[in-house]
């Protein structure tokens, strides 16, 4: 599909019944949130001893922060 085949008009009506409200996590309590980020940081510790790397160098290389 190339670009100047996209109906504009309907592409800007759609975009425009987008509501912010939608595109936010707004409704997840943060009790959730930091569970997911703890799940999160967990698999990339794992992967990361799985790979042979140290901390350190997990770190200079912009795994970790």
């Amino acid at each position: 599909m190339s670009i100047n085949s996209l109906d504009h008009t309907e592409i800007t009506s759609v975009s425009s019944k987008w509501d912010y409200k939608d595109e936010t996590a707004s409704s997840i309590p943060t009790s959730q949130k930091k569970k997911a980020e703890t799940r999160r940081r967990i698999e990339i510790l794992r992967d990361i001893r799985a790979s042979g790397l140290t901390l350190e160098e997990a770190e200079d290389l912009g795994l970790l922060h």
